[in-house]
């Protein structure tokens, strides 16, 4: 921490007559936590500042009757925020890390990744069926999800289930599931359940081997104006060496895959002596077809941050200039070598296919 609380003196002396710091976030409850804790931390780190927290409704907040990936647009929970950014109403937005495209407008990067909770997917059962696993649940049993990832991997592990779209906040997803009837499980990730303080709903944590996560699941970003140098050297602090270094991985990956939200890909990063492991894997919207492969990289995980170069150009929409970019290089570079023996592999395939049966469906 000495390296952070002295970066973060620093800032503080330099600029000791500082404006108010303004924070944007989307309005849910899960939302506002997670702000909230970035806030704590950045207050504790320079309290000699002010931050103001600003919540807005954005494009997905809205729309509650579709599911996510037919609506065929990839910043749908940052647009409104990312215009507050453009428009100097706030200076640093607060993301779920996987809400936020591999690729962001020029005007913007994220600033500082924050370190991951549990990045996996957890199941939270209907209290007639507490106690029991996915596998062990009826025959025909409905289970909830938004995400085609989270829908293709389980219905492949779990063909006596149906996998059903369910829409809304956690606070939605949790009312739905214990008084319509209709579901018997839905699907959350972990690390929004523990944040909402949630625990003791978790029925089920779902390891890599039985659903591998999403890009970047259970960090948090912070999104900043790429210009606004004031502002990245404040949050850059926040930067967890690890976690970054695995989702810069994750991110090159769907990126080089063209992945998005309408199609199923997930992946698993471990890093271990020195080393990055990176699987990645594409499915079939109905989990029948499917590809996985783990590559690794060496790369040493700075034990503090050290001053990088000035000029550092931003990689899949990250600048972190307080970690070594060799190592920052060798991540992204990992990202890409696994999404290219995937694609050489036929993984192009699955994706197209999987892609135009989701848009066959789409009203976008």
């Amino acid at each position: 921490m000495s390296g952070n609380s002295s970066a973060a003196a620093t800032a503080e002396e330099n600029n000791p007559k500082m404006r108010v710091i303004r924070v944007g976030t989307r309005k849910s409850q899960l939302a506002r936590i997670q702000t909230d804790s970035v806030v704590a931390t950045l207050k504790a780190l320079y309290p000699g500042l002010q931050f103001e927290i600003i919540a807005m409704s954005t494009t997905g907040d809205k729309i509650l009757d579709t599911a996510l990936s037919k609506i065929g647009e990839k910043s749908l929970f940052t647009k409104e925020l990312e215009h507050a950014l453009e428009r100097n109403e706030v200076d640093l937005v607060v993301h779920s890390l996987k809400d936020l495209p591999t690729v962001l407008p020029p005007a913007f990067t994220i600033g500082a990744i924050c370190k991951r909770e549990n990045p996996c997917d957890a199941v939270v059962f209907h209290p007639k069926f507490v106690g029991k696993t996915l596998e062990t649940l009826p025959e025909r049993s409905v289970v909830g999800t938004s995400s085609l990832r989270r829908a293709a991997q389980l219905q492949r592990k779990f063909p006596h289930l149906e996998f059903r779209s369910i829409r809304g906040n956690l606070n939605t997803r949790l009312r739905k599931l214990d008084e319509l009837q209709e579901f018997s499980a839905i699907i959350l990730a972990v690390a929004g359940l523990q944040r909402m303080g949630w625990q003791n709903r978790l029925g089920q944590i779902l390891h890599p081997e039985e659903c591998m996560y999403a890009v970047g699941q259970g960090a948090l970003g912070v999104e900043v104006r790429a210009k606004d140098q004031d502002i990245l050297d404040l949050v850059g602090v926040l930067h967890d060496p690890e976690t970054l270094l695995r989702c810069i991985a994750e991110r090159a990956f769907l990126r080089h895959l063209e992945g998005g939200c309408s199609v199923p890909v997930a992946v698993h990063t471990d890093i271990k002596d020195g080393q990055l492991y990176l699987t990645g894997g594409v499915w079939s919207l109905d989990g029948s077809d499917s590809m996985q492969e783990t590559m690794q990289a060496t790369i040493h995980v700075p034990a503090q941050h050290v001053d990088g170069p000035e000029d550092d150009p931003q990689l899949v929409g990250i600048t972190a200039r307080n970690i070594p970019r060799g190592a920052q290089l060798a991540a992204e570079n990992l990202g890409i070598s696994l999404a290219s023996l995937l694609l050489s592999k036929g993984a192009k395939n699955i994706l197209d296919v999987a892609r135009q049966l989701n848009d066959a469906h789409s009203h976008c």
